[in-house]
């Protein structure tokens, strides 16, 4: 009989929470840590505190004789691997503990735009619902990116980057894990949350990874 591992581990950079359960008593679903936000972009409808900068002098041109200053790349704008954070649930309650996630990320300043959530298995009711008034006013309101967007894992290729993605791990073989699980942390650019079976995860992000 395989051993259930006591301290999951998914990436250097993971933070999730760890869930002991009690004897006879399921453990509580464990809470998320809110992903980063950045100090330029404050909460909708509040301005960036602090005076205007001023305006950067214009630089001078070089004297007669001088070298020209070396230009140097800005790599400012290069993608970096997103934290991930393992929330560990049941396959029926990964939709549930998703759902708290993105609770929890709303209730500490994240923007409902900011955040897509994914289901390798059933559909989450919601995306089932939109989609029976058709495919080109499901996908109409990702691209408003007004509210939070619920898509199947197997259509992430058609699933616009956001700043966090939340993966229920509700279902699908492990080699479609193995698959999706990569594909939803390149949809990501801050924070990968993923609910689901430990050993699962862990063993379908060593593979995809």
């Amino acid at each position: 009989m395989p051993l259930i591992p006591e301290e999951p581990q998914i990436h250097e950079s993971a933070q999730g929470p760890r869930a002991t359960a009690a004897a006879g008593r399921p453990a509580p679903t464990p809470r998320p840590v809110p992903g980063p936000r950045s100090a330029a972009s404050p909460r909708p409808g509040r301005p960036v505190p602090g005076p205007a900068r001023p305006a950067p002098p214009a630089p001078r041109p070089p004297a007669a004789g001088a070298a020209s200053p070396v230009r140097t790349e800005n790599r400012s704008d290069q993608r970096t691997e997103p934290q991930i954070q393992l929330i560990p649930a049941p396959a029926d309650g990964a939709v549930d503990a998703a759902e708290e996630a993105v609770d929890l990320l709303l209730e500490t300043g994240r923007a409902p735009g900011d955040v897509l959530v994914l289901t390798t298995g059933e559909q989450h009711p919601w995306a089932a619902h939109e989609l029976s008034f058709g495919e080109a006013a499901y996908w109409a309101q990702q691209d408003a990116r007004e509210d939070v967007f619920f898509a199947d894992a197997a259509a992430v290729d058609r699933a616009a980057t956001r700043p966090v993605v939340v993966v229920a791990v509700n279902g699908g073989s492990d080699e479609d894990i193995a698959r999706r699980l990569p594909e939803a942390m390149g949809r990501a650019t801050a924070l990968l949350i993923v609910c689901g079976d430990p050993t699962r995860v862990n063993a379908a992000l060593g593979a995809g990874v």
